[in-house]
């Protein structure tokens, strides 16, 4: 049938009556105070000079009550300025870029898989299906330990792998910041499955010889958003120890959590991780906020363990064999999308602008009151950020958050391309992620970057960064000799 009425939703008239509104909404005190001023400056304008001067004269200051005003504004500008917050501020960060040598493209891989798999031919096409799928390319890494076949998932080998990354990515960290290992008061690093003894923490500790005051932590077990998770204890820790530097290591060894037995649901992991890791230093030291290329803005996290299916959607046990591995459910997308609604129920609020609040709070009455069919209203968060970085965990995710937060391409383009070029690095892909946007010279200063990660538990965590600075595209970096190629296109289904 012919369409009767003109389709107002594609309407360029309907665009701009949109963004009327969010102007006039976001700008209503100021559009109230125009009027109020002008009619004070209109009325004081009408006096003459010698009226002025009679007004004046016939307000009778008296001293005592003028310093007690004096004191009780010093006063409570004190206690305000006390009681605020300290500045939270990302001096830099570095990421770890793999050597050629640990590439993995997909006929080796595949051929890996055909060898150490041999007696199972079906889940040998299982992955190639989801290699396919997936939206990798052909230049993510695999440490060395998983290149033999088999593979020797050793401790040595383990302790290698995370000694490689996590020294390579301080390493460059501090030649960038110019800090030294004295100057560390902080200490955090997060690695979901690998948590020998001595920790981690311990090892960062006797490598760099850092203080013997230091405060350490190694969280383990907390999934893809332990980032985020170590980016919130360390703002509370310098809430807490004014004049400090945090460092923040996350990362996830995957040498000792290769999975070779046949469980399809533990299959998927070995087709999608990779090695990674990223080095980060936070400090509240005024004298930071020049240099500094982000200012921490908010952190909100959300945990849905209390349900019994979030809690194992992504579980680490043993299947049939006795073989040791992780199994993600199949409804994990269903889980990851209840856990973000209750996310951004709590971050909307605290970024959303006046217009989006509104518009959001009279749909809800309206479902309320009128029709509870109405479809809900998603609130535009392409008002409140110019750039996300959403955890690389898969091609699902990314296509999930976009379509449900109505993004564009662009919006998430550095999630797909940090995917393609370097697998699901764990907690460390929101920050190869942020790289590549640097990388491609688009961070300038008033920028607010939105960081998304899901992990195991369940769990979602947001933070949000304000850019201090327009930042240069960096000269070095994982992103230095490809950062011309992309972005790349990524068919739906690379048939290998």
């Amino acid at each position: 049938m012919p369409q009767i009425l003109p389709d107002f939703s594609n309407s360029v008239k309907l665009k701009y009556v949109k963004l009327g509104y969010q102007y006039l909404v976001n700008h209503i005190l100021t559009f109230m105070l125009i009027p109020v001023m002008a009619g004070i400056v209109i009325e004081v304008l009408r006096l003459g000079p010698a009226e002025i001067v009679a007004i004046f004269r016939s307000l009778h200051f008296d001293l005592v009550q003028v310093l007690c005003s004096l004191f009780l504004i010093i006063f409570i500008s004190t206690v305000y300025f006390k009681s605020k917050p300290r500045s939270i501020y990302l001096v830099d960060y570095a990421c770890y870029k793999p050597p050629f040598t640990c590439r993995v493209p997909f006929a080796t891989f595949m051929e890996h898989s055909r060898l150490i798999l041999k007696d199972s031919p079906k889940s040998v096409d299982f992955q190639m299906r989801i290699l396919e799928r997936s939206g990798l390319g052909e230049e993510t890494c695999l440490p060395p330990a998983i290149h033999y076949i088999p593979p020797t998932p050793t401790m040595e080998a383990s302790r290698g792998e995370a000694e490689t990354v996590i020294f390579s990515a301080i390493d460059q960290l501090m030649k960038k910041t110019g800090i030294k290992p004295k100057d560390i008061d902080i200490l955090i690093v997060n690695c979901s499955l690998f948590s020998p003894t001595p920790s981690l923490s311990a090892m960062l500790v006797n490598k760099y010889k850092l203080r013997s005051n230091i405060r350490s932590f190694n969280l383990s077990g907390m999934g893809c958003s332990a980032g985020l998770i170590s980016i919130d204890l360390a703002r509370d820790l310098l809430q807490v120890h004014p004049n400090s530097y945090a460092l923040v290591v996350s990362t996830e060894i995957i040498t000792p959590n290769y999975y070779k037995g046949q469980e399809r649901a533990m299959l998927l992991p070995n087709c999608l991780f990779r090695m990674g890791a990223a080095a980060i230093l936070l400090s509240n030291k005024r004298r930071e906020r020049r240099r500094a290329k982000y200012r921490l803005v908010h952190v909100v996290r959300t945990h849905k363990g209390a349900d019994d299916k979030a809690y194992k959607c992504v579980f680490e046990e043993e299947d049939s064999q006795g073989k040791v591995g992780i199994r993600l459910d199949k409804d994990l997308m269903v889980i990851a999308g209840e856990a973000l609604k209750s996310n951004i129920t709590t971050m909307g609020p605290l970024v959303l602008p006046a217009s989006e609040q509104l518009l959001f709070l009279f749909m809800l009455i309206g479902r309320k009151i009128f029709n509870p069919k109405w479809k809900p209203y998603i609130p535009d968060f392409k008002q409140a950020f110019e750039h996300f970085c959403i955890h690389a965990g898969g091609r699902a995710v990314i296509d999930e958050l976009q379509k449900n937060l109505q993004l564009s391409a662009e919006h998430v383009e550095a999630s797909r391309m940090t995917l393609h070029r370097f697998g699901n690095t764990s907690s460390s892909s929101l920050w190869y992620e942020m790289n590549y946007i640097e990388a491609k010279g688009r961070m300038k200063k008033g920028d607010r970057i939105w960081q998304i990660a899901f992990g195991s538990g369940f769990k979602c965590n947001s933070a949000v960064w304000k850019c201090n600075r327009t930042i240069k595209t960096p000269a070095d970096g994982p992103w230095q000799d490809c950062i011309d190629r992309y972005p790349v296109h990524i068919p739906e289904i690379l048939k290998l």
